[in-house]
Order: C-alpha cells, then structure tokens, then sequence
C-alpha cells in the first residue's frame, strides 16, 4: 500500500480456538509501539491490585474545627488516582457535600496538597520535550484533577501583527502562561501550540491566528498537578460557600507537619480500576497509562516509576513473555525508549482474552466503527463492529493490537506495528485497517 512501502512491519497472528499461529511478519523483532503499550500497564495492573482497586484520596483537618470553621490547613493527601475531575472519575461535588456535612462553612488556613505516596511528578524517560506543553504530556503525580489539562483560546487581534488574546477556563487563572502567539494575515492558516521549553517553568503559547479568523482552541498541560490540584480545590470550595483564608500550596514548598497527625475530615474512594480502564483504553488517556502502570509498584512509600517497571517486568516473565521481548521505561507509551515485540503484545492479548466479551478488558477496546480511537476507521467493511483493538500513534508510528472474528466466526487475535514509514499517518493506519478487515474476511 502507499506511503508504507519503506515501513518496518511487525505483525503477528493467531486462532485462539486452535492456538495456530497463522502468519508472522517480524514477530521478534523490537519495535515503538506507541500507544498499544498501555494494554501491557493494564494487563500487569489488573495482575496486581485487580479489578476492584480503588485509589483513595483524603481530606485532613490540621488543627480543630470549632463552631463551623476549620483552625488550621485543610491537607489533600493523593494516592495516585487519575481519574478526579476527569473521564472515569468524580468532581469535588461530594468532596465539599462532606465537608458541609460536617458544619465547615470556613477554613482559616492553607489549602495543602500532599503527593509524598509518589516520587515527585515529572515527564517519562525520554518523553520528547515538545510534547509536554499538549495536554497529551500532562505529567502524572499523587494528585491529579481533570486529567491534568485545561482548554486555552486563542484569539486574533484587530490587524496582522497585532499580539492575539488568551482565554482560560476559570480554574487556569493563575498558572503562568507566556503568550508569543500573533495575528497573521489575512486567509492565513491558523496554527497555534503549546510549548514548555527547556529550562523554563511557564507554558508558552506560540504560532498565529489569521486576521477575521475563528478563535482556536487547544487543550494544554496544567503543570505541576499538586499545586494545580490545591488551586482548583480552593477555588471550588470558595465558589461552593466555603470561605478559605490560605493559599493554596504544594506542600514540597513549605513545611508542615505529618499529615499523618491530622485527623481525617473525609475520604474519597475512586471509582474501580475496570471504569477507569475504560477510558484509558477507548480514548487512549495518557495520564491515565502512566497512573495504572504505578500500580505495579511495591515496597516502600514513594512508588516509583522503576519499582512499577520492576513489577511489570515480574509479572511479563511469570506469564512466559521473553526477556528480551520487551524494554518499557513508561506505562502510556508515550516514550520512543518503550520497544516491543509482536509476540509479546500477542501472549499479552491471549493471556487477557474473555470469550464472553464481557470483561473490563474486553469491553475496554475501541470497537471499529463505533467507539474511542477506531470510531472512524474500517466503517463499511466486515471490520465494523468487529474489530475490537487498541491503537498506538505517534510521529513515523502507527499500531493496532486486538482482537477480530473471521468470517466463519472464528477469534483471532493480532499484532500489527508499523514504524518509520515514509507517507502519511492516514496512510499508516489506511494499511493497518487494511491487515485488520483482511483478517475479518479471512475463512478457512
């Protein structure tokens, strides 16, 4: 097919009724696989903690509440959970229900995030650096709200040349923003992106929106998610009838004692692992990847990212995957460091497979045609509502991994990777919708 004739391919096959492998292309070989990294994060995940984990998140009171007002911080200790504020996950609604529950109506002091259950949240191995100002970057850290990402307007001034106007939900009203974006001229295209340069601590937002243009939208990564998560906390207690006499904090920037000698005001307990997998495997989240691979961490507080790598790489071997089929440093796939064999994702996909369809797992996929990262892709073809698959992209990238019935309504499971392809990423995933709809049609 065009624009992959140059391509490395990697793709294997397999009935999982016969356990036959049917057709092998590069099936040892180590490849990027983008994104279909995130089914060995949950796969190992769901080994570990189950499908029933929940994250807990707790509100602290240091010091007393009397007649209704809190003497001292409210402290927000994090445990990892992604999903606050987001897809698969719960607003502060019941957070602040609680605290009224209990006659709070003020807080004297702080608004305290603590994220000490974690290292200290920063960009994955080898993450390329202009990837952290998109919200697809969002860093991942104990305390995680509204998956870390917040929408910027951009809008174009009155002449070419003229600065452009910023726009923020409310909640980014404070987070440093630098704006070097510019009006272009007229009939211009409009091309505007996010940016966090080495060695700075602001966002930049760059490019140009044509004179008489239509304002554009991009949704950017919120920075330091503790401090994000304090800010957006007070903000809402505040806006809900809560007076706070603080600021909000990271609690790294301060000194406080333990949160462990504050008594518990409320504790927030997430929805299941099997909900939140959900969106991390229809809309490929990253944050989401990277806060479910932690899970595989054990030892002592703070996990790390090395003890969940350990974890997984425990795990992998125990089910038979080689040991050297695979070379993961991040759980989103968001890193070209990440590599991966064909037959690896393979015994992966076959070790997670439900013949009834109805598992987190399985339920989870994109379904071709219907839902999530394949709603467009294979419509028409006997890959509609058949093709259940997760699918990988970044630059000169491209996978799909899943599982698919053939004609005579036979399961096969399959592997496809392509990297360094010389056309276009449609045509990437044009030839890998090819593999997956030949498979729908293939019969014995």
């Amino acid at each position: 097919m065009p624009g992959v004739q140059r391509a490395t391919w990697g793709i294997a096959v397999q009935s999982l009724a016969r356990n036959e492998r049917l057709f092998d292309l590069n099936p040892r070989t180590l490849m990027v696989p983008a994104s279909v990294a995130k089914l060995v994060s949950v796969a190992t995940a769901v080994d570990a903690v189950g499908w029933d984990y929940r994250f807990t998140t707790t509100l602290r009171a240091a010091g007393p509440v009397e007649q209704g007002i809190l003497r001292g911080d409210l402290i927000v200790v994090g445990n990892g959970d992604p999903a606050i504020g987001g897809r698969g996950g719960d607003d502060f609604s019941m957070w602040i229900e609680a605290l009224k529950s209990d006659g709070i109506h003020r807080i004297d002091g702080r608004i305290i995030g603590v994220d000490d259950s974690y290292e200290e949240p920063r960009p994955g191995f080898a993450w390329s650096w202009d990837d952290l100002g998109y919200s697809t970057g969002s860093i991942f850290g104990a305390l995680n709200l509204a998956e870390n990402r917040l929408t910027v307007t951009v809008t174009p001034g009155a002449v070419a040349g003229a600065p452009t106007t910023l726009a923020f939900n409310v909640d980014a009203q404070d987070l440093p923003i630098s704006n070097r974006s510019l009006t272009g001229a007229p009939g211009s295209a409009a091309l505007v992106w996010p940016e966090m340069r080495p060695g700075e601590t602001v966002l930049t937002i760059a490019g140009s929106v044509p004179v008489g243009g239509m304002p554009a939208t991009i949704l950017v990564s919120a920075g330091n998610p503790t401090a994000w998560f304090a800010r957006v906390l007070r903000r809402r207690l505040i806006a809900s009838g809560i007076e706070v006499g603080g600021a909000a904090v990271d609690a790294d920037e301060i000194s406080i004692p333990s949160p462990d000698d504050a008594s518990i005001l409320y504790t927030y307990r997430s929805h299941p692992l099997s909900d939140i997998t959900r969106p991390l495997l229809k809309e490929s989240i990253n944050l989401y990847g990277e806060a479910v691979q932690r899970l595989n961490a054990s030892g002592p507080s703070p996990r790390t990212n090395d003890q969940a790598l350990e974890g997984m790489k425990r795990r992998l071997l125990s089910w038979g995957v080689a040991a050297d089929g695979f070379q993961l440093v991040v759980g989103s796939g968001l890193s070209r460091r990440d590599v991966l064999a064909p037959e690896t994702l393979l015994s992966v996909l076959v070790r997670m497979y439900d013949p009834t369809g109805m598992s987190p797992w399985m339920t989870g996929l994109p379904i071709a045609g219907i839902d999530g990262t394949l709603a467009a892709r294979m419509k028409g073809t006997p890959g509609e509502n058949n093709v259940r698959a997760k699918t990988g992209t970044m630059s000169n990238v491209r996978s799909l991994a899943g599982y698919v019935k053939t004609r005579d309504g036979e399961t096969l499971v399959f592997v496809a990777l392509v990297n360094n392809f010389e056309g276009t990423g449609a045509q990437a995933n044009a030839a890998l919708d090819a593999v997956a709809v030949r498979l729908a049609s293939f019969t014995r």
